[in-house]
Parts: structure tokens; C-alpha cells; sequence
């Protein structure tokens, strides 16, 4: 199948700054020089932040990697697990057509999805908040037919137990994952014959038991979301004897190593220059550099050793980026575009 980028694309695409803490996390996890591995990571997270993969996710994500945007488009065209499209902004399903799910009725439930959401796969239902599409295997041969939605797997399912999951997504309900005959796993349709002991009485198995507790089946993930809400808060600690309250420390000042280039309070008539221009510069080191008085590539391209000995002491957790990947340098061939 021919996979190309969606002809209507955002204008921009930013991770939520505890996606881009958690992706320049990811990174930490490859030898000096193979950042580019966490490309798979990042676009994941991209998509299940926006939903798809946009073209300014793309690049953005090119950029963080010092990758050129064609080598993480590649990556994204070729793994059918990202959607080059929109989707529906309350859930995209997909459908198991393969050989146990086709036998066991998953036309019936593609028929649904053509009646619910809408006549072609990867199409927006007429509201905009469903998609659908037939996937391949997803491994629940033995609960077949069966569809994920979002995050989790539905089991066992039936024209009408499926249309009902939909409708309940649809009220803004969270339908409970899972079999739709009653089956902990994947024991006998017939019933247990053997290991009762061990399985029997058991409502649900863990991994449903953990979707209903944190409901987040269809939600896209911001990444400061903390599982369990509620439930999971510890509970409160006796409260101690009064001791008077510490004094908050001071903020801290800029590093003073090495010697503070010429900064300005604003960019020049009011527009920065795009500095994720440079390679190794993505939107947090971006607001970073602003933060600390760099708008423009000109102010860049002048460093000197001593000013970029500051300016490293300054970049928080992302020391060294100056001379690694030769912002100086960059910096004067653009400023001279």
C-alpha cells in the first residue's frame, strides 16, 4: 500500500513539555551519536499525543534527532503502527481481520464500523470522532473476533456487543475492555476443564482490572498523567508536631563560568529567528535560548570559546549541544541566508 503524508497538515507541532521531557529521556538511552535510534520512540509518542503523525511532528522530531526529515519519514511510511491521517478525535478502532477473527465474524464487525463510523477505512465518521481500519494479527487468536481501540483490547465480540462498545464511546462512557463472554483470558470458550483452582472466580484479569481503574482506553497521553488518579494517591502521613517552616532557597542565578555573550531583552522588530533551524535545537533548547536573551542566528555566529563556556553552563541539561553539533558554525552559514 502506497503511504503518503496527508494532504491537510497543522501549521506547527510541539511535544507538551512532560512529552519532551520524557522524549529527551529517551534519547539518554543511546550511545553519544546514535540518538537517532529513539526515532521510533518519539513518533509513538508523538501519535499518541496528537493522534497521527503530522508533518510538523516529523520534522520537529527530525530536528531533536539531528536527522534529515526524509530519514524519519521513512521510518513513519513504512510501520503500518502510525497513521499518516487523521483520526477520529474520540477513537481510531482497528479491526483483526485476520484468519481466527475473519472465521469467527470479523466482517460482521467491519459492517459495523462501515455502519457506524463511516463507508472506507481511515475515513472520519461524519462527527469527526471515529475512525476505523482492518489491522492485521493482534494476537487474541483465541478470543477472536476481537478489535483494539485506543489502548485496549475487546474480546469475544459480536455484531451487537461491538455496536454497543461503540455507542458507549460514543456517550463519552469508557466501555470495560476484555471478553464479552465472561472470560478471565483465554481459557476454553466451553468453559474451564482444567486449573479451575487457579483461574476460577477471578471477574477479570489484570490487565483489564487496570484499564478499568484508570480509564484511559481512548485518551490521548500529555504525559503528566499520573495512573490510577485517586486510587492510587498514597494515603496521609499523621500529621507532625509544628517546626517552623524552612526558608525557601534563593533562585538560582545564571552560572557565571566563562563569559555572558551580548544578550537582548526582545527579538529585533518583535520576530525571532527560527533557531530549531540549527541542528540539535528543538523547541525546549529554543525557549531555553530566548529565555536566556538568543533570538537571532547573528547573536550565535559571533561566540567565543569563553562565551560558549557560559552559555554551556547555562543550558541546563543539555551541556555540551554548542560544540557537539557546531551551533557556531551553523549559526553563521544561516545568518548569512
Amino acid at each position: 500500500m502506497l503511504r503518503r503524508l496527508h494532504p491537510e497538515q497543522p501549521d506547527s507541532f510541539a511535544f507538551t513539555p512532560a512529552n519532551q521531557a520524557w522524549a529527551e529521556a529517551q534519547m539518554t538511552k543511546y550511545p553519544e551519536g546514535r540518538q537517532a535510534s529513539a526515532v521510533i520512540p518519539l513518533l509513538w509518542r508523538a501519535q499518541e499525543q496528537e493522534g497521527w503523525v503530522t508533518k510538523p511532528a516529523i520534522e520537529a522530531i527530525a530536528g531533536m534527532l539531528c536527522l534529515a526529515s526524509i530519514r524519519v519519514l521513512e521510518v513513519a511510511s513504512f510501520y503500518f503502527m502510525f497513521q499518516l491521517r487523521p483520526v477520529g478525535s474520540v477513537a481510531h478502532v482497528q479491526v483483526c481481520g485476520t484468519t481466527s477473527c475473519m472465521i469467527c465474524g470479523a466482517e460482521d464487525l467491519i459492517a459495523v464500523c462501515k455502519d457506524k463510523i463511516a463507508p472506507g477505512a481511515h475515513e472520519l465518521s461524519a462527527d469527526g470522532k471515529f475512525s476505523w481500519e482492518e489491522v492485521e494479527c493482534l494476537g487474541a487468536c483465541a478470543n477472536a473476533p476481537m478489535a483494539q481501540i485506543g489502548k485496549d483490547y475487546y474480546e469475544d465480540l459480536t455484531a451487537e456487543s461491538f455496536a454497543e462498545i461503540l455507542d458507549g464511546f460514543a456517550r463519552g462512557e469508557v466501555p470495560t475492555p476484555g471478553s464479552r463472554k465472561g472470560r478471565s483470558a483465554s481459557e476454553p470458550a466451553g468453559g474451564l476443564t482444567s486449573l479451575t483452582g487457579f483461574v476460577g472466580g477471578h471477574q477479570a484479569n489484570a490487565s483489564v482490572e487496570l484499564a478499568q481503574l484508570w480509564g484511559d482506553t481512548a485518551l490521548r497521553i500529555q504525559g503528566d498523567e499520573q495512573p490510577g488518579g485517586a486510587i492510587r494517591k498514597p494515603a496521609a502521613k499523621p500529621k507532625a508536631s509544628a517546626k517552623p517552616k524552612k526558608k525557601a532557597p534563593p533562585a538560582a542565578e545564571p552560572a557565571q563560568d566563562g563569559v555572558r555573550p551580548t544578550t537582548l531583552e526582545a527579538a529585533r522588530d518583535g520576530v525571532a529567528d527560527d533557531l530549531k533551524r540549527i541542528k540539535g535545537v528543538g523547541p525546549k533548547l529554543e525557549k531555553l535560548l530566548n529565555s536566556l536573551g538568543f533570538y537571532h542566528f547573528d547573536q550565535i555566529a559571533t561566540w567565543t570559546e569563553a562565551e560558549i563556556a557560559w552559555v554551556d553552563q547555562n543550558l541546563e541539561g543539555f551541556k555540551g549541544r554548542v560544540s557537539r553539533d557546531n551551533w557556531v558554525e551553523q549559526a553563521r552559514a544561516l545568518s548569512g541566508e
